[in-house]
């Protein structure tokens, strides 16, 4: 059974920090990129409701939504089974539910973490 649980939001206040860690199991987990979304409260446009902030390939390559750049960074412990996302400098338009995902012709998540920036 896989299971991605995620772990570390909370509430904040703006220029903050928080890291967020995602425990895998039942996976191969050095053979998966991955990913962290996000859904803002009230996004419902179907299709679009969730946002990628983050990715990290097998290799340790990464990619970041450009409205995170420079203030957030993914990192993941093959070891451990289990990736990062370091937030920085948090901003209210931060706020969301944050998940992990993982992604290698199947395609996981986890049940999500709730983020919580105040000005």
């Amino acid at each position: 059974q896989v299971q991605l649980v995620e772990s570390g939001g909370g509430s904040v206040q703006s220029a903050g920090s928080l890291t967020l860690s995602c425990a895998a199991s039942g996976i191969i987990f050095s053979w998966y990129t991955m990913n962290w979304y996000c859904q803002a409260p009230g996004r419902q446009v179907p299709g679009e409701e969730r946002e990628l902030v983050a990715k990290i390939s097998p290799g340790g390559s990464t990619n970041y939504a450009d409205s995170v750049k420079g203030r957030f960074t993914i990192s993941r412990d093959n070891a451990k089974n289990t990736v990062y996302l370091q937030m920085h400098s948090l901003k209210p338009e931060d706020t969301a539910v944050y998940y992990c995902n993982a992604k290698h012709g199947n395609n996981y998540w986890g049940q999500g973490t709730q983020v919580t920036v105040s000005s």
